[in-house]
């Protein structure tokens, strides 16, 4: 995909965090010198281009509940079914497929870690197979971004 001035001023100046106020579109249209509805637009196009995934927070799991990274060892022709129902909560990001044994991963975000266990014990009881439960012990920052070189 070919961005055009206004993504790459965009993707470049916020994606490291967006404004936090009661209208972060409004103040990142006056940081690039356009309307909100430009940058919404924009937004839009990374979306359906399929170079924009997410937008919003990251937060730090130890202060919001509790984390952990899960996986499940798929039979290929259960795959489709399988990440389906595990998308089904709400307390899942990151659901993507690996090429491995254990072959689907998703992390879990909950109040406590016994909530995080009901769920796997209800995927477990549900798929008929065993999440390997991965709860982080050492957290490793990084800064990951992708600068696109310089500005139009």
């Amino acid at each position: 995909m070919d961005l055009d001035s206004l993504s790459q001023q965009l993707i470049e100046r916020f994606q490291h965090g967006m404004p936090l106020c009661a209208e972060p579109y409004r103040e990142m249209a006056q940081v690039l010198g356009c309307s909100a509805a430009e940058v919404m637009a924009c937004l839009q196009r990374l979306e359906l281009a399929g170079a924009l995934s997410r937008i919003g927070p990251v937060f730090e799991h130890t202060r919001a509940g509790a984390s952990t990274l899960a996986a499940l060892a798929v039979p290929i022709e259960r795959l489709e079914q399988v990440a389906a129902r595990v998308s089904q909560y709400p307390e899942v990001n990151h659901n993507y497929a690996r090429e491995h044994h254990y072959n689907l991963w998703f992390v879990l975000t909950g109040p406590h870690r016994q909530h995080l266990q009901q769920i796997l014990d209800e995927l477990e009881k549900d798929t008929g197979l065993t999440p390997l439960d991965l709860p982080m012990l050492t957290a490793y920052r990084i800064d990951l971004g992708f600068s696109l070189g310089e500005q139009p």
